[in-house]
């Protein structure tokens, strides 16, 4: 079998029964590889010809986006043998390979006392500044979601997301009752047209704006540290992983919400172990 017509069997495939996010990863990499090896035989690709392909595309990108795109060449090869000609091997399960797109030790990080977001907040006055960073450290919200937003997006305490990073069709976020209401009051004081962006300023300028926020109170502070403060605050506080993951984040799977809470100091672990047994 040509691996052109592989590749034509397994996009098949993912564009009948995938998420949209995952089709477009597979159709990136297989139509490359496609027209590198595409009227070359499955059984012929060989190690050394992963090898060098992956090096080609993956040349000055991170080790996490070398390994997607090394899982991915394994993912195919495994579907077509599995499903479509057994006498096919994988050239992607060869020792070396694996060792070198082996999987990073997921990064655990340090999540920030509600006291110190508490500050970071009270202490920006501006109103278009202090509603940005509420939204990320109270709503879960990234930051691109945040400039995204429009007031046709907002319905009480429930925010619409339009296209979210989930690559499903839509997504909602909810706040609570006081931001809605300065959200509203923001909107009607500043004259925002209701398919305007209500933030309309570049990610730069808002990062720019939470780092400088964080300076104030003297911590190094990056936007998505707020969309994982309110995860860890949130389970915490004794809110089940489940609504973590599904309702503040909108994660497809709980390992990955896992990933965002931030570690246990012995300080902390302390002060559970006093609050549960007294």
């Amino acid at each position: 079998m040509k691996v052109s017509k592989a590749i034509e069997i397994c996009l098949e495939y993912h564009r009948n029964y995938s998420k949209p996010n995952t089709i477009r990863s597979y159709e990136s990499i297989l139509t490359r590889f496609s027209l590198t090896f595409g009227d070359k035989d499955m059984e012929k690709i060989s190690s050394e010809d992963i090898l060098t392909f992956l090096n080609k595309i993956t040349d000055g990108r991170k080790q996490q986006t070398k390994r997607t795109r090394y899982s991915h060449l394994a993912a195919f090869f495994n579907f077509i043998g599995t499903n479509i000609d057994e006498s096919i091997q994988n050239p992607c399960a060869n020792q070396l390979l694996k060792k070198l797109y082996k999987t990073t030790t997921p990064v655990r990080w340090d999540s920030f006392e509600k006291e110190t977001i508490d500050e970071v907040i009270f202490r920006t006055t501006k109103p278009r500044n202090r509603l940005i960073l509420e939204l990320m450290a109270r709503g879960g919200m990234r930051i691109g979601e945040v400039l995204k937003l429009t007031p046709d997006d907002i319905a009480g305490q429930k925010l619409l997301l339009r296209d979210p990073k989930s690559g499903r069709e839509q997504e909602f976020i909810f706040v609570t009752q006081k931001i809605a209401d300065r959200l509203r009051e923001y909107i009607r004081s500043n004259n925002i047209e209701s398919n305007k962006r209500i933030f309309p300023i570049s990610y730069e300028a808002a990062r720019s704006m939470v780092k400088k926020a964080g300076e104030m109170v003297g911590v190094r502070l990056r936007p998505h540290d707020l969309r994982r403060h309110a995860a860890t605050y949130a389970s915490r506080a004794g809110v089940p992983i489940e609504i973590v993951s599904k309702i503040i984040l909108r994660h497809a799977n709980l390992s990955t919400t896992q990933m965002y809470l931030g570690k246990v100091s012995d300080i902390e672990a302390m002060r559970w172990m006093e609050n549960l047994y007294t």
